[in-house]
């Protein structure tokens, strides 16, 4: 059923095709999460995803209006850049939605999606594109020479990526644009996907055009406030199990928080316990990570009280949950640290077992000798950091 219809909605702005790189792709989509038709009982998804699993944005959408009529009734193709609209399918169970409009052209995306999730059924889906930032970047470069690409990318990147962000700034860029034709990350995205209720089943690219394919797994959350700004407060498990807000500095794109069940699912862990190939972590994340200046901030935990000098590292929900039942009851039973154990240790771990039997020798010494073992571990961390380079990544 089509809703909302208009004429070539998908054409979002004057296209510069020629400057698009066929074939183009982003750090992560080749690992990412793959449709398997035959485990899903959707017989409208199977078909559009057969059918059109090559396709660029523009026959994507021809083929839907030449198809569109023959799809069950629970199959629902809208049009709408209102958040708000999807209030009219209250009652109607849609099994699929999918959206012609660029997930950039909808001015309040998180209540678009959240909508979409309350009145889909439970495992239904839906199917969105988008221009990312990344796709941006490479038309303005590719369009421009030299010096001049990179000036027009410097004024594209601070009007809608900063603009766009800042308290003080982002009513007048809202009140310019109306929110229309922003600029998100395939980051942002999957991020903002997850955090409206929706395991991301689908990503891919064709043509530059990038399309992205969730079900609904979950309620959507509608009362929490994600992070946008250079400082970023963190939720993290901290002593005895309360929660605690953890200052840094950002190095991760926008809605990064919400993407660890994908991230692990899909990439796993490093040496260290750390995920692997986090994309989600910016360029000038991996600078400030690499000299510790992203975990200056955290010195406000540590008048606040919240934390100490040395001590086991914040986690994390998600993190916290893959920690064996007795690790997660001694990870509690002290302060979390800016200084984490295992840089103290002189082999760095390499799995998250390794993370764990690092944190209990230091958890079990410090419950014996609180000062003595503090005074030990850091200034062999201070050792080690200094002479050995260990480093935050």
């Amino acid at each position: 059923m089509s809703l909302f219809k208009r004429k070539k909605p998908w054409v979002d702005l004057q296209h510069e095709e020629e400057f698009i790189p066929k074939d183009y792709s982003e750090r992560g989509v080749e690992t990412g999460a793959k449709l398997e038709e035959q485990l899903v009982g959707n017989v409208d998804l199977q078909r559009i995803h057969s059918a059109t699993k090559s396709f660029g944005l523009a026959d994507f959408m021809d083929w839907l209006e030449a198809h569109q009529e023959e799809f069950d009734g629970s199959t629902y193709v809208i049009d709408t850049d209102d958040g708000k609209a999807l209030d009219i399918l209250r009652g109607h169970h849609p099994r699929l939605i999918i959206n012609k409009m660029g997930l950039t052209r909808i001015r309040h995306l998180n209540t678009f999606l959240n909508k979409a999730n309350e009145n889909l059924v439970d495992g239904g889906f839906v199917w969105c594109h988008s221009r990312t930032s990344g796709l941006k970047k490479e038309i303005i470069l590719r369009s421009h020479p030299g010096l001049i690409g990179k000036t027009i990318y410097a004024m594209h990147y601070f009007w809608h990526r900063v603009c766009a962000r800042m308290r003080w700034t982002r009513w007048f860029y809202m009140w310019v644009t109306d929110g229309k034709n922003r600029t998100y990350s395939r980051v942002e995205l999957l991020g903002r996907m997850y955090r409206a209720g929706f395991e991301v089943v689908d990503e891919c690219f064709h043509q530059g055009e990038y399309f992205i394919l969730g079900q609904k797994f979950r309620a959507p959350i509608w009362d929490d406030d994600p992070t946008y700004g250079a400082l970023v407060k963190l939720n993290r498990v901290g002593y005895k199990g309360n929660m605690i807000g953890v200052y840094k500095f950002r190095t991760m794109y926008p809605y990064s928080e919400y993407l660890q069940p994908y991230i692990l699912e899909h990439e796993g862990l490093q040496k260290g316990g750390k995920f692997a190939h986090d994309y989600r972590v910016n360029y000038w994340g991996h600078k400030l990570r690499k000299s510790w200046l992203d975990e200056l901030p955290m010195l406000i935990n540590l008048l606040k009280g919240q934390m100490k000098l040395v001590g086991v590292r914040p986690l994390s929900r998600q993190y916290f949950g893959m920690y064996t039942p007795e690790m997660q009851g001694l990870h509690v039973s002290v302060k979390p640290g800016l200084l984490p154990p295992f840089y103290y240790d002189e082999k760095t771990p390499e799995t998250l077992d390794d993370v764990q039997a690092s944190e209990k020798r230091y958890i079990e010494a410090y419950h014996q000798r609180p000062f003595a073992t503090d005074w030990r571990y850091f200034w062999g961390t201070v050792g080690n950091i200094l002479f050995k380079h260990k480093r935050s990544h």
